[in-house]
């Protein structure tokens, strides 16, 4: 099969190159000229295990072409993916500027190439009704048969590529059987439940799943904080809970709450649109004011600890969103990060992956370290915001010798925390007895 992929981001490569390997010709076309020539050299723009090898694979074999010509890409395919990228408005609701004008020009351009009968996939999270926009923008100019089809990724970052190859379940939505038939024949060599649907279900699909595990983020925190003022300990009641299979072990770990690329503007646009469409959805409010307090408390924990944090020296482990990714996108890392130099504190900070994208963020004098070990001299605290596993082979005992207090304040409850009392420290976690 023939496939654009309209948007080089991290959800359009993921897909293209995936789409590529399971033997399709792919064309993804992206309107930043300096990152289609990286991608032409071999030079790939994010961190995702496994991307950089099946891009150059697959490019090599033909299979796999980068484009800025939009037109370009569609004269060359049957099917088009929408993969541009939805922020956030201030209001919470999701910005569409770039999927509409996506839509528009694909109507001018069917209008000048006439194609037969193309399919238009949105891969991109839009809000329900999305879809029927497209149609109506596409119509605008070309009145000729197509097909609007959605298509929601389920991509976590560090795992896509496995993530598009092993799917959970593949989710289509139309209103159009051929095309909806079409787009599931794309997925052929995939072993996957599918689920085949209309157009508005699709789209609800992608948005309560994800609402739903910041649900249970958010739950698990509540919990957490409940078992710090009662003594008990939340690893034990998560094995507790999640060994009953109706709720299950995943996306309950308490620490500092969501973050990332989807879940928080998701949630947000969730919220959103239901009060759009009259309905006050009382939980998701919660769901994100629970978020919201756990990076205050935990600023409160250092106070309880530190007293006054101006002027004291903070060495922040983590930088990403998660391990296993570069992306700095609303991580409870940046938060707490400028909460901390909102109280004057000195910040010191070290990331494995995250150090470059987290400096085009963050503003103010922070000293980037190359090595936790070299942000422990004279230290009054140690955060663990990040559940990098390296963290937990770090050489505490040294670590112990260089600090000025012996804190840490452990975000993810990642370390061994019997280890480090014994060691001399005073250690905090979330939740932990």
């Amino acid at each position: 099969m023939h496939i654009s992929i309209i948007g080089a981001g991290y959800v359009g490569l993921v897909t293209g190159a995936c789409l590529a390997e399971l033997g399709h010709e792919v064309v993804i076309m992206d309107i930043d000229e300096s990152r289609v020539e990286k991608l032409q050299r071999g030079i790939i723009p994010i961190h995702e295990p496994g991307l950089s090898r099946l891009i150059e694979k697959n490019a090599l074999d033909g299979r796999l072409d980068f484009t800025t010509s939009l037109e370009e890409a569609v004269k060359a395919s049957d099917i088009h993916f929408i993969c541009v990228w939805t922020p956030p408005l201030p209001d919470g609701r999701a910005d569409l500027t770039a999927v509409e004008s996506v839509a528009k020009n694909l109507g001018e351009i069917f209008s000048r190439l006439t194609p037969p009968k193309p399919i238009v996939v949105t891969k991109s999270t839009v809000p329900v009704g999305t879809g029927a926009r497209i149609r109506e923008f596409i119509g605008q100019s070309y009145h000729e048969p197509f097909a609007v089809i959605s298509n929601p990724e389920f991509l976590r970052e560090g795992q896509a590529v496995a993530d598009m190859m092993r799917p959970d379940r593949i989710v289509i939505g139309g209103d159009d059987e051929e095309a909806v038939a079409k787009v599931s024949s794309l997925y052929d060599a995939i072993q996957a439940p599918r689920i085949l649907t209309d157009l508005p279900t699709a789209e609800m699909i992608k948005y309560a799943a994800n609402a739903f595990l910041a649900t249970k983020i958010s739950f698990i925190n509540e919990v957490a904080n409940v078992c710090e003022l009662v003594g008990a300990d939340i690893d034990m009641v998560k094995e507790g809970i999640g060994s009953d299979p109706r709720i299950g072990k995943a996306f309950l770990y308490a620490g500092l709450g969501y973050g990332g690329s989807c879940f928080p503007k998701d949630v947000r646009a969730l919220q959103q649109f239901s009060n759009h469409h009259g309905y006050d959805f009382k939980l998701l409010k919660s769901v994100i004011e629970v978020n919201e307090q756990q990076r205050q408390l935990f600023i409160d924990k250092l106070r309880r600890h530190l007293k006054d944090l101006a002027g004291k020296e903070i060495l922040v482990l983590g930088l990403a969103f998660k391990a296993n990714t570069d992306d700095v996108r609303e991580s409870a890392a940046i938060d707490i990060i400028r909460r901390l130099q909102a109280q004057g504190a000195k910040i010191r900070a070290y990331d494995s992956l995250a150090l470059l994208t987290a400096q085009k963020v963050l503003d103010g004098d922070i000293k980037y370290v190359g090595h936790p070990h070299d942000g422990a001299k004279g230290a009054h605290a140690i955060i663990i915001a990040t559940e990098w596993p390296d963290f937990k082979d770090l050489d505490w005992p040294y670590i112990r010798s260089q600090v000025a207090n012996p804190l840490v304040v452990d975000g993810r409850n990642l370390l061994d925390a019997k280890l480090l009392r014994e060691l001399g420290f005073t250690y905090e976690g979330v939740g932990r007895k």
